[in-house]
């Protein structure tokens, strides 16, 4: 009952949907009157609808309804009952329609919110929203439904993978959707503005809330995912390049840019095209990695490994909007206002645009380095991987000039200013940062030709964004998000030229010696758990001044039988201290992963900070 109640409302949401395409287009021609009472009224129904489909999916894992394939695929009796509720949209059909409801949420608060703007222009970002939604109802009804029924009805479902069994993993997913769906808004609202002719001041003020909410999820959702894989995957670093990972940083990158474009657009009225160009990318990349997510041929751990005919829709559609929003723009870019502001080479504006135009060889980097294994297995059959040392030799040589202009940007006035202002305190801060950096890498033994520059201009930024507190030259948004930036940039710098890493294979009662450390396997202990048998080992870390205790698992789950390993992270203010094992043969020996990490806890509160940043940008009313 409860699997036909939530189909049979996906199909009365597609009947919105399609009532809601016709409506729309009618504020082309103005055929039609009362659209708004109208549009309101499906909204309504639309959004209800999907919500009770969505939580209908939710009740039958809740209740481990096994005549439902969704269910019987991604549960079991013995899983936890926050699992349980997470399982339903930790799977590919679930993640569609938890994408489904806060597309159709989105529009109906865009549609109640925006009353105050001009109605043609608000309507027609319905019309574009509901093509995007009426594309997804299509692809979760007839490729993806999540209330497919099974005959004879399982006594047991199969489990959900283990490592999705994780409450930072449980509330990833809906963090990161909310971003990837604003971007959704953004891109329907950018073609509607284009089409109106409305692309200025106002336009960009109302936007760029949305601009603002959907970095803020994505940035959080980034963040949590990273956590996750840290200590959950035991890969010990708070970025590996996975193709996963690439697929949600891409898309961050251009909302990035999109976020400092606006602002240029509200301020000066200029760049109208990039940011209509910014706004069509920033959609397309959160598409984009959908589909490779979806598709089954990425290569990660953390992958929807399906059929990639499923990935091929998403794919098809999303050329096809692609394609609908350049047509769209090259018909209608004569509507984009002529930049009668001249621009000068030394201004914020100038900064900013530079800035971008990093960002978006950052991103190109990602792109080229995720897509290109593809590409070559498709061409010649040859499988690759890009790993670390791809993205480090291309990126870290160009984060110096991206730093220098982020911290000198900011201090440059709108229209014309000149670098002739620098004042005695700004080259004092650069002069102790120089020499800050020269005596740390001296200290250490340092070589490398870029490490010296690097945190030369990564403590200058950060004494600029400390400074930047006491004085009145931007808002309060700002401060903290370039704050919080300048600090993650220093502790990466930290935690990438001084972690330490030893492996070794341990039996039970060895000890190990790594630079001043003393490694010690003193025991380990069995424990059983409703869904899983853990392994439990305590080693000691210790030197001349102190030791702990570390605490690493290894889980063997009966539901899917599965093998996991637990890393045990010892955090301090300064330091972690990383441990992860796993189970080699049957002599008894384990092999043992120990790392040293520092400043990894400023490295997740440095992003913290940076999206509290975008928080106050949000409240503020007019920044």
């Amino acid at each position: 009952m409860i699997n036909q109640l939530g189909n049979y409302s996906l199909f009365i949401a597609l009947f919105a949907s399609v009532f809601l395409i016709f409506q729309s287009s009618n504020v082309i021609t103005n055929k039609s009157k009362n659209l708004d009472s109208k549009i309101f009224s499906a909204l309504s129904v639309q959004t209800l609808m999907v919500l009770i489909s969505f939580f209908s999916l939710i009740y039958a894992f809740i209740v481990s309804d096994f005549s439902n394939e969704t269910v019987y695929n991604n549960s079991h009796t013995t899983k936890p009952l926050f699992y349980k509720i997470s399982g339903s949209w930790g799977n590919h059909e679930g993640s569609l329609l938890l994408w489904l409801l806060v597309l159709t949420i989105f529009i109906f608060i865009f549609f109640i919110s925006s009353k105050k703007l001009l109605n043609k222009y608000r309507i027609l970002t319905v019309l574009f929203q509901e093509l995007i939604i009426i594309g997804f109802l299509l692809f979760i009804l007839f490729t993806s439904n999540p209330f497919l029924h099974l005959f004879p009805i399982p006594k047991e479902g199969t489990g959900l993978n283990p490592i999705l069994q994780d409450p930072a993993l449980a509330i990833h997913p809906p963090i990161l959707y909310l971003g990837y769906v604003g971007t959704s808004i953004i891109f329907s609202s950018a073609l509607a503005a284009l089409v109106c002719g409305i692309v200025n001041k106002i336009w960009a003020k109302h936007i760029k809330k949305w601009v603002v909410i959907s970095w803020i999820f994505l940035t959080i959702g980034i963040l949590l995912g990273s956590i996750w894989a840290y200590y959950e995957l035991g890969w010990g670093g708070f970025w590996f390049w996975d193709p996963v990972e690439n697929v949600s940083l891409m898309p961050w990158f251009c909302l990035t840019a999109l976020f400092h474009t606006i602002i240029v657009l509200e301020k000066r009225n200029l760049y109208q095209s990039w940011t209509i160009i910014l706004s069509i990318a920033t959609f397309s990349l959160s598409m984009g990695g959908t589909f490779l997510v979806r598709s089954g041929i990425l290569n990660s751990i953390h992958t929807f490994a399906n059929d990639p005919s499923r990935g091929i829709f998403i794919l098809c559609f999303l050329l096809l909007l692609v394609l609908l929003a350049i047509f769209i723009f090259f018909i209608f870019q004569k509507n984009l206002l002529k930049n009668l502001s001249k621009t000068f080479l030394v201004s914020k504006e100038t900064a900013i645009i530079v800035n971008n135009w990093f960002m978006m060889f950052f991103l190109s980097v990602v792109l080229i380095g995720t897509v290109y294994p593809i590409f070559l297995e498709v061409i010649n059959g040859s499988k690759i991987s890009i790993g670390p040392p791809f993205y480090q030799k291309l990126i870290i040589p160009f984060l110096i000039p991206f730093l220098l202009f982020m911290a000198v940007g900011p201090k440059l006035k709108w229209i014309k200013d000149n670098l002739s202002k620098i004042n005695f305190n700004q080259l004092m801060l650069f002069i102790l940062s120089i020499v800050i950096s020269y005596l740390l890498v001296k200290s250490y033994g340092i070589s490398y030709l870029l490490i010296l520059p690097l945190f030369a201009i990564g403590f200058f930024l950060f004494f600029l964004t400390i400074k930047d507190f006491f004085s009145k030259s931007s808002t309060l948004s700002q401060k903290i998000s370039h704050f919080g930036f300048s600090l993650f940039i220093l502790s990466i710098l930290f935690n990438g030229t001084f972690a330490k890493e030893y492996s070794s294979n341990m039996k039970v009662g060895d000890e190990r010696k790594f630079l001043n450390k003393i490694i010690k396997f003193e025991n380990i202990n069995i424990i059983e758990k409703n869904n899983y048998k853990s392994l439990v080992a305590n080693f000691k870390i210790s030197d001349e001044k102190s030791s702990i205790s570390l605490n690493p698992e290894v889980r063997i789950y009966n539901q899917p039988r599965t093998l996991t390993s637990e890393a045990a992270i010892n955090s301090t203010i300064y330091s972690d201290n990383f441990l992860v094992f796993n189970v080699i043969n049957d002599d008894g020996y384990y092999n043992v992963r120990y790392q040293f990490k520092p400043l990894m806890m400023w490295i997740w509160f440095s992003i913290l900070l940076i999206s509290v940043g975008g928080v106050f940008s949000y409240l503020k009313k007019n920044e």
